[in-house]
């Protein structure tokens, strides 16, 4: 088993700094403010270790590789000047924490909220976030997720260009605001997920190399050659990995992770990283009796993530769907490019509706191949689904949220199929009031080649976007005012529409925490979808009671009749007045019919 890697602050100003580099031919740590670097001693699995006396919490240091090179500590907790400089000795016990009674959430009870640490507050940053609880709390969601929040180059970054997976970003507020908050988080009863990034590394400031064989040429990836999950001297590797997620567990008390992109994470062995972290993460559950939820984002459409180990699985507690927010994102805009290609039928949403999947081992002409497995039996409680999320907006070239893209009617209509449907539903940060500020894709790189390099590659990721609009449109990445018009507008209750829209997303929440929508989970669901009219309607049956949902994606209005002898309770009607639309409840009913308008939904017990 490799070593705990890092500067590990044991007590009593005594540090044991130790790094893996199976080819060096010397390793000194050289600390700030003393004169002669101190020679590390080697082991035979190739790890650099020395436990050093007077070493005070937040002293500078680096390692000297050869006698020559000076780099930072790839498992740096902390580099307080930056990705090219002097990383920092952080002592974990300096935290009292104050959630000892905290046990976790499972991920069936979550409705999670996706932010970005920089641009959902003014202030950009951790502490500024629990200013921010209340809000949350009205809303009612019980769990926040971050965006990725390990050191990235300068301070703007989406965190997925992230080098220092152990160091907390320290324009956030570094390790200590992190740790106030997730303190804050667990008294008021929030979970709190961290977003964290296996598959690659940024390029700015990415000295890991220099160490040793971290990435392997034998596969690549979007980003360049793959990180060495299963390549010759693969296994310091993973337990550098699983070493830093099993961090932010135990150390942070984070109560799970979103694993990034793990169709990325490529490893042919016989145990799979993603088995191994989840066994570990098991293994920790033991013995701190938390509960910590491990979600996957993948484009595969594979159930073995989140299946029992048992049935060969990974054991992973959830996933990310995608095919749920683009079949839904494309009957609502008539969007076609890209990947949306493959979308843009009601029997699509009804499919997604069902089973989560719509790509369930059927051919996709976008990608020209056959696509996924089944997910039938599986829990609906594996699935996160959403109307908006990060990679949604910030990936359109000019990233415009929902709200720009379609009617306030239809906002709502999105908000309703999302919350009402089976599975585990996920905000995005500003979604729950219809923000308008775009979220667009920032960077703030010191390297000037680096920039040029990325806006070129954004202009061409786009190229088929400039035949119909003016460039100067584009976003340009690095500049400020990119990201400073990314972030969420506060005012939202003064403007009559987003406090509806608020209002709306806060009785759905409601109704989903209290039960009312749960029927739609059973197996036996019934789905049918109208091409033509552009309707879905859903039904289950519990005895003699009926939940239905009638959602009206279409641009007139739909009617049917009912037997006088129901006695219907709506549960939840979009266009109702209350929520700022033309209608009152006994509009719905008409003379033994229902009705519901344009671009509206109505779900009702009977």
């Amino acid at each position: 088993m490799g070593k705990k890697v890092g500067a590990v602050y044991i007590g009593h100003e005594k540090v044991e700094f130790c790094v893996w580099a199976p080819f060096a031919e010397s390793i000194e740590v050289v600390v700030k403010n003393i004169q002669e670097p101190v020679a590390l001693t080697k082991d035979d699995q190739g790890y650099w270790c020395k436990t050093l006396n007077d070493i005070k919490p937040g002293t500078l240091y680096k390692f000297r590789l050869n006698k020559k090179d000076e780099f930072p500590d790839p498992a740096s907790l902390s580099q307080p000047q930056g990705v090219h400089s002097w990383s920092q000795v952080i002592d974990h016990s300096g935290h009292s924490w104050q959630d000892n009674a905290w046990k976790g959430r499972e991920v069936d009870d979550m409705i999670i909220y996706e932010l970005h640490v920089g641009t959902f507050t003014p202030a950009g940053t951790f502490e500024a976030i629990i200013e921010k609880l209340d809000h949350l709390e009205e809303l009612g969601i019980n769990t926040l997720e971050l965006m990725p929040i390990a050191q990235f180059p300068g301070e703007r970054n989406w965190g997925y260009d992230g080098v220092y997976p152990f160091a907390v970003q320290d324009s956030y507020g570094g390790v200590n605001g992190l740790k106030k908050l997730i303190d804050a988080c667990h008294d008021r009863g929030f979970s709190i997920l961290l977003d964290v990034v296996y598959n690659h590394l940024g390029p700015e400031g990415n000295y890991i190399s220099q160490y040793g064989p971290y990435f392997t040429d034998k596969y690549h990836t979007p980003w360049g050659s793959a990180l060495n999950f299963d390549d010759e001297y693969s296994d310091p590797v993973r337990h550098h990995f699983i070493q830093n997620a099993l961090m932010w567990l135990e150390d942070f008390h984070f109560d799970g992770l979103r694993l990034d992109a793990v169709h990325e994470i490529i490893d042919r062995g016989a145990r799979h990283f993603l088995k191994e972290l989840s066994e570990k993460t098991d293994e920790l559950e033991a013995k701190t009796g938390r509960r910590y939820n491990l979600i996957a984002e993948s484009d595969l459409n594979d159930t073995k993530l989140i299946k029992e180990y048992s049935e060969g699985g990974f054991g992973l507690e959830g996933q990310w769907v995608d095919d749920f927010h683009h079949s839904l994102h494309t009957v609502l805009t008539d969007e076609k490019a890209g990947y949306y290609a493959d979308f843009g039928k009601m029997e699509y949403l009804k499919k997604a509706f069902k089973q989560a999947f719509v790509y369930d081992g059927k051919y996709s002409n976008f990608r020209k191949r056959s696509v996924g497995n089944s997910p039938k039996g599986l829990d609906p409680s594996n699935f996160v689904i959403c109307i908006q999320n990060h990679d949604q907006v910030g990936n359109r070239l000019l990233g415009e949220r929902l709200a720009e893209l379609v009617s306030f009617e239809k906002q709502k209509l999105a908000a309703a199929t999302m919350i009402s449907s089976p599975y585990v539903p996920m905000l995005f940060m500003g979604e729950e009031f219809g923000e308008k500020n775009r979220f667009q894709y920032f960077v703030s790189h010191g390297d000037a080649d680096l920039v040029q390099a990325v806006q070129e590659g954004r202009k061409k990721e786009f190229e088929y976007f400039f035949h119909s609009h003016a460039e100067g449109e584009f976003p340009d990445p690095q500049a400020e005012t990119t990201f400073k018009n990314s972030r969420l507008d506060w005012h939202f209750k003064e403007e009559e529409q987003k406090k509806h829209t608020f209002a709306f997303y806060k009785e759905l929440i409601k109704l989903k925490k209290e039960g009312a929508f749960d029927l739609f989970k059973s197996q036996s669901i019934n789905t049918e979808a109208d091409e033509e009219k552009k309707i879905l309607k859903v039904s289950a049956r519990d005895g003699n009671s009926v939940l239905m949902g009638i959602y009206n994606f279409g641009n007139s209005a739909y009617s049917e009749e009912i037997s006088e002898k129901e006695k219907l309770q709506v549960l939840i009607f979009s266009a109702d007045k209350k929520w700022g639309g033309d209608r009152k409840i006994e509009d719905v009913l008409n003379s033994g019919k229902i009705n519901v308008p344009a671009e509206a939904v109505l779900i009702y017990r009977s």
